[in-house]
């Protein structure tokens, strides 16, 4: 893949931008809005957000929202009734199925979380349609002190990438409509896609699919790492690399590289919690530094490299990310969004705990024990889906 310039990026910072900016673009919309979620919940900013799609709607814009099955499967009872009343096109890719199944198919997900509106902007990035502090696991509270809203990205874009958003938006939406038979009813209508160089930044679209695409994420990764000449910083929230993602990584620090990892610091999914942690003792050995975030729940899926690589999308570093779920990342090469994003990490940094390989090595043997074997059912699950030899 190459970079294409002729672009202009605004970061945005947390749900409260990504709204904000979200809204705007919904009430602005004249002609068409594609929207792809992962979740789209029926809380307070999901209902928001949806009031404004079915408004769009009944003013004559052809509105086309969808969801996954799995990730949205709590609230689709919610979102069907007013989105049909108001004429919102709304399918549900591969809607969930009763039972339990490591299957491929099964664990296939729409992660991606793109918008593009009216062919002449789009929002890439790893923002879900839910409240910030929308958290059933825990309380909005740590101690004394209040739970910090997710710490996520995306990024406003136009430009020539348009094209790019805008066709495999409606490449995606042709083939699910088809698959339930609703092609008629939810057919897109042609629309000039405006790909006019409109700013300086040279940027590219990364997907992952499970037809062409299967390593296009992974490969962008891995090819910044290898040529990294001095910083590697790299946000996730679920960070479960392979072998290969790994040794990228170790090779850096080998060279000198800085290599540093913000990662989830909170419980959230202990499976996937404990087998990130089942990766530390390697990592540290190799001088990688690791931070985990604490003020809040990280969701961020991003990463600079030197003062020019950027990303930013919804794709994390695990198994499931990389292998099995439909995803989009932004691929940005531009010295001032890398300086931007490289400054919110580095405060995030500041907040964050680091792992100290001393410390780390100390640890209680019923840790050393739930990392093992939080790792080796990953491993399980991954081999029941076919990939075991990528973990």
């Amino acid at each position: 893949m190459n970079f294409i310039t002729g672009h202009q990026l605004t970061l945005l910072k947390s749900g409260r931008e990504y709204f904000a900016a979200l809204a705007q673009a919904i009430e602005q919309a004249e002609h068409e809005i594609l929207l792809e979620t992962y979740i789209f919940a029926d809380d307070q900013t999901g209902q928001f957000i949806a009031n404004l799609l079915c408004d769009a709607a009944r003013r004559g814009v052809r509105v086309h929202v969808m969801v996954d099955g799995f990730g949205s499967r709590e609230w689709l009872s919610q979102l069907r009734p007013p989105f049909a009343a108001s004429g919102v096109n709304f399918l549900v890719y591969r809607p969930e199925l009763r039972g339990f199944s490591f299957s491929r198919s099964r664990l296939r997900r729409l992660h991606r979380k793109l918008s593009c509106f009216d062919g002449r902007l789009a929002f890439v990035g790893g923002i879900n349609i839910i409240d910030d502090l929308h958290e059933a696991m825990e309380s909005t509270t740590i101690g004394d002190e209040p739970l910090q809203p997710r710490f996520d990205y995306a990024a406003h874009i136009r430009g020539p990438l348009i094209k790019s958003i805008h066709t495999s938006m409606a490449k995606l939406w042709e083939t699910v409509s088809w698959a339930q038979f609703k092609h008629n009813k939810f057919a897109l209508r042609p629309i000039k896609i405006e790909h006019d160089r409109v700013g300086p930044v040279a940027a590219m679209l990364a997907l992952r699919d499970n037809i062409r695409h299967r390593r296009t994420i992974e490969a962008s990764y891995l090819h910044a790492i290898a040529h990294a000449q001095s910083s590697i910083l790299l946000a996730n929230a679920y960070f479960l690399p392979g072998r290969r993602f790994r040794r990228a990584l170790r090779d850096a620090a080998r060279r000198g590289v800085q290599v540093r990892l913000l990662l989830q610091g909170r419980l959230e999914y202990a499976l996937l919690h404990y087998a990130t942690q089942s990766l530390y003792d390697e990592l540290l050995r190799e001088g990688i530094q690791i931070y985990e975030y604490q003020p809040g729940y990280l969701h961020a899926k991003v990463g600079v490299v030197d003062n020019h690589w950027s990303t930013v999308g919804s794709s994390n570093i695990d198994p499931f990310s990389l292998l099995l779920a439909r995803e989009a990342n932004l691929v940005v090469d531009d010295i001032e969004f890398n300086r931007e994003l490289t400054s919110t990490l580095e405060n995030a940094l500041q907040c964050a705990v680091e792992m100290k390989p001393k410390q780390w090595r100390k640890r209680a043997w019923p840790h050393r024990l739930a990392t093992g074997l939080a790792r080796g059912l990953v491993r399980l699950a991954m081999g029941l889906a076919g990939y075991a030899n990528r973990i």
